[in-house]
């Protein structure tokens, strides 16, 4: 018959399932690829984003800064999403350092004029002009020029290259 100092770690209550002691997993960083959302997904964000930027029109006084079909507005919708993942680092993640707040509000007022357009700001959405298609022959000019160009053929060459071997000279002299 077995002691039972001779089985201490049986002595112990089962930790809850899931509950082993370890460290919980951080959860993956959620990122904003637009292209790299599924369709549910991608509306859902764009739901969230849309409510944020609805706080962010009255809070900072951008109702004339960012139109109401800004989401029409692909390039549009890319500068709050950075704007809005940089708030959330800011305001909802880890503790800000320094003038991190200060700072998003200066990126905010740095973007304003990317935010704004022109064609819709009577108020009228007014769709973007379409993108052309490149040339006949533009991908084969490309490779062309990837393969003969003396900016992408030319050996590595640093510009100060003879500050770092002084440098690296000084850290390790010879004997």
């Amino acid at each position: 018959m077995s002691e039972p100092l001779d089985d201490l770690a049986g002595q112990w209550p089962s930790p809850p399932d899931g509950d082993d002691g370890a460290e919980p997993e951080e959860p993956e960083p959620q990122r904003w690829v637009w292209a790299a959302m599924e369709p549910p997904e991608r509306r859902a964000r764009l739901r969230e984003l849309a409510d944020w930027v609805d706080w962010l029109r009255t809070t900072f006084e951008l109702h004339n800064a960012i139109p109401r079909c800004w989401y029409m507005h692909q390039p549009v919708v890319e500068h709050l999403t950075a704007l809005y993942a940089g708030w959330l680092r800011v305001y909802a993640g880890d503790p800000p350092t320094g003038l991190a707040e200060a700072d998003w509000i200066n990126t905010l007022h740095s973007f304003t004029p990317r935010l704004q357009l022109a064609a819709c700001a009577t108020g009228t959405h007014q769709e973007p002009p379409p993108v052309l298609p490149p040339p006949p022959g533009a991908t084969e000019a490309f490779e062309l020029y990837l393969s003969t160009s003396e900016a992408t053929t030319a050996a590595a060459r640093h510009p100060a290259q003879a500050e770092l071997d002084r440098m690296a000279e000084a850290a390790d002299p010879p004997l």
